[in-house]
């Protein structure tokens, strides 16, 4: 046993459900480290401390037919106390009809959590029972460890009687299905706590009973019927919960009414919901999540001697979702590949050329959520045009906002920018299509990031690093980013302020360094920007270790083939560089040693276009234009963005033969569709046979 070995046994501190857990989210070898070093097999002073001041202490336990429940015992601070590391003595027995006094026999496994809601502290500690009497319990310790406080929300407690006196209603009922007052206790619930088990085997120490808190907002629990749905947001990685589900699928639960005193006990049977499942999907916040259905349940009245009011919800908890925002989303999901209208709720002019237009569906369904650094596909109506016309801007919101934001830069010779400047305003509505695109940001991952953007390129700078920002306080794992931003003159630069404000949050976690080309003679380095001039080769030597990066480039494609050269030129691979969706067509690469480059199909020399909705066929031969082009010729108006394969607008099913593309898409499209807007027969093809 080492001094950072705290366990100090041969035998992992967890057990092979919990270790299962911890290797489908790649942290197996870092939980093992990590809980060798504050997992112990007896209880230090501040934990025997901690329990001595408690009013109450959760507990999980396992009757004699296997089935777990969840309750609390409560007392004055000091019905517990603690003789020596190894021992725990609750000065308290529970209720008659409360599953826990049947379960209180020699060697029996318990769980037990403490828990101050007015400081959000808590610890756990296994335990197993030694002495049983009139007056309370003895109990040796297996595994004592703490546990971080997210989630819970700060309550006040105060006594309305003395523990042990007789309850108003001390009555217990008994039930197998859910009644109305009980699914509004659920409904409506910010807290409850939940047991689980595994039975003892060579590892005693390891299994057995383990109760955990869980919190949300109010509506995090979703009831229909005897079934609970229950989001599983990020922790710490213990797993002990979902652990002892996977080896043995069963829970009991516990809500408490911190109004009237009453215990709503529950216990049945558990299903498992991955990360792929549609509703984990759609609940914010939610990694994975449990169902569990109900076999019995047991109805305490005024349980509790004391009270609780809130004081606030916590942070993290307030950053989740409810079952009603997820059922919107859902229903929004349905109309993935529509046309949305969208209200247009607010406006920002981010600089002298950037205007900010915040979006909320205007069709009673909700936001699909979308990865940081993706676009908005838009179509609106100019005064100028006959006919709706496309566009696509990236997101400059994060994922978890409540609107979708697109940060837009009024060009003289843009009909569309310069319609949503000029005519757009508060309360009209425009159309858009789900988000989506190539060019995103994982938060989760551990090597560093560098963003580099010119002019109006920031905007999915913006939202990655908000993305960043917001995950690493969800997970307590923030991925470094370093920001370059190149822009012209500080009046038409946007987002600095909101910038800086992250690096500072983030105590520079987050850097952020501003290039002006040509500041105003009043304007300071150092104060109003970082550095004059180009993010040159010499710029990311004094301010990068250049080790192991990943690099996102968004902007002109001038400035994006500069910097792409420069990069490759200090030996970063190709592999590293990551362009945004708009540019990569324009931006010449570099294959990294030994990397193959899969070469284009060559055009047909002569080839039939068929667009077979429209009835129409058209002879094609070397040099004429695209499949789009030749449609619009014919008087055909199908969609279209960007024009060069990178929005996905133009995407229609490819019913018969064979295209290539006069430059590389990067747009989304199923395996039987083309992007028209870039795509022409290949060579061979025959017949072109387009869904138009």
């Amino acid at each position: 046993m080492t001094k950072q070995d705290t366990w100090g046994k041969s035998h992992s501190p967890f057990h092979e459900g919990e270790q299962e857990l911890q290797r489908r989210v790649g942290m197996r070898d870092q939980m093992e480290t990590f809980a060798r070093r504050v997992v112990r097999s007896s209880m230090p002073g501040q934990h025997r401390r901690f329990y001595e001041e408690l009013p109450f202490i959760v507990v999980g336990s396992v009757d004699g037919e296997g089935w777990p429940w969840a309750t609390l015992l409560a007392g004055k601070p000091g019905f517990i106390t603690s003789p020596d590391a190894n021992t725990l003595r609750v000065q308290t027995v529970p209720a008659k009809r409360d599953p826990l006094a049947g379960a209180l026999t020699p060697g029996a496994p318990l769980g037990l959590l403490g828990i101050e809601l007015s400081t959000r502290r808590r610890n756990r500690v296994n335990v197993r029972v030694t002495e049983t009497g009139a007056a309370g319990l003895e109990l040796s310790v297996d595994q004592s460890f703490g546990n971080c406080p997210q989630y819970i929300q700060t309550r006040e407690l105060h006594f309305v009687r003395q523990p042990g006196d007789p309850s108003t209603d001390d009555e217990a009922n008994t039930f197998t299905q859910l009644d109305d007052a009980a699914v509004n206790a659920i409904r409506s619930a910010d807290t409850f706590f939940v047991s689980s088990y595994v039975p003892t085997g060579a590892n005693a120490d390891v299994e057995g009973v383990d109760v955990s808190h869980r919190g949300g907002r109010p509506g995090f629990v979703k009831v229909e019927g005897n079934t609970l749905t229950v989001p599983d947001f990020s922790g710490n990685f213990h797993f002990n919960t979902l652990g002892n589900f996977l080896l043995n699928p069963k829970a009991g639960l516990v809500f408490a009414d911190f109004d009237t005193g009453d215990l709503l006990m529950l216990t049945g049977t558990v299903e498992l919901l991955w990360e792929d499942h549609p509703e984990v999907k759609a609940f914010k916040g939610a990694e994975r999540a449990w169902r569990f259905t109900l076999d019995h349940g047991v109805r305490l009245k005024d349980a509790l001697p004391f009270r609780f009011t809130l004081d606030e919800y916590s942070p993290n908890a307030l950053i989740t979702g409810d079952w009603q925002e997820t059922a919107a989303t859902l229903a929004a999901e349905a109309k993935r590949e529509e046309w949305r209208p969208y209200r247009v709720a607010q406006i920002d002019d981010e600089s002298s050329v950037i205007r900010s237009f915040y979006l909320e569906p205007a069709d009673g369904d909700g936001l699909l959520p979308y990865e940081a650094g993706q676009y908005l596909t838009i179509r609106v109506m100019p005064t100028e045009c006959d006919k709706p016309v496309i566009r696509t801007y990236t997101l400059s919101s994060a994922p978890a906002d409540t609107r979708y934001r697109i940060s837009v830069k009024r060009e003289a010779d843009g009909a569309v920018s310069r319609h949503l400047h000029d005519m757009l305003k508060i309360g009209d509505l425009m159309e858009a299509k789900a988000p989506r695109g190539d060019f995103f940001m994982d938060a989760s991952e551990k090597r560093p990031a560098v963003l580099l953007a010119g002019g109006v390129g920031i905007t999915p700078m913006i939202s990655m690093a908000r993305h960043v920002a917001r995950e690493g306080y969800r997970t307590r794992h923030i991925r470094p980013l370093t920001i370059f931003h190149s822009a012209q003159s500080t009046d038409q630069r946007a987002f600095f302020d909101e910038l800086r404000q992250l690096a500072f949050r983030t105590e520079q976690t987050i850097r952020y360094f501003s290039f002006i080309d040509r500041p105003a003679d009043n304007e300071k380095p150092g104060r109003d920007f970082s550095g004059t001039g180009y993010i040159t080769a010499d710029v990311l030597r004094q301010t990068l270790a250049l080790d192991d990066y990943d690099f996102f480039l968004c902007g002109p494609p001038p400035f994006m083939q500069g910097l792409y050269d420069t990069l490759r030129g200090l030996g970063v691979r190709d592999a590293r560089i990551f362009a945004e969706a708009f540019g990569p067509a324009s931006l010449t690469r570099q294959p990294d040693e030994g990397g193959v480059v899969e070469p284009a199909k060559e055009e047909a020399e002569d080839a039939v276009l068929k667009f077979s909705k429209s009835g129409i066929e058209q002879r094609w031969n070397a040099g004429d234009g695209t499949i789009l082009e030749t449609a619009e010729a014919h008087g055909l108006a199908p969609e279209f963005g960007c024009r060069n394969g990178a929005c996905g607008s133009c995407a229609v099913k490819l019913k018969a033969g064979e295209v290539t593309y006069r430059s590389q898409p990067t747009g989304a499209r199923k395996n039987d569709e083309v992007l028209i807007c870039c795509a022409v027969p290949a060579k061979g093809a025959g017949t072109i046979d387009i869904d138009l």
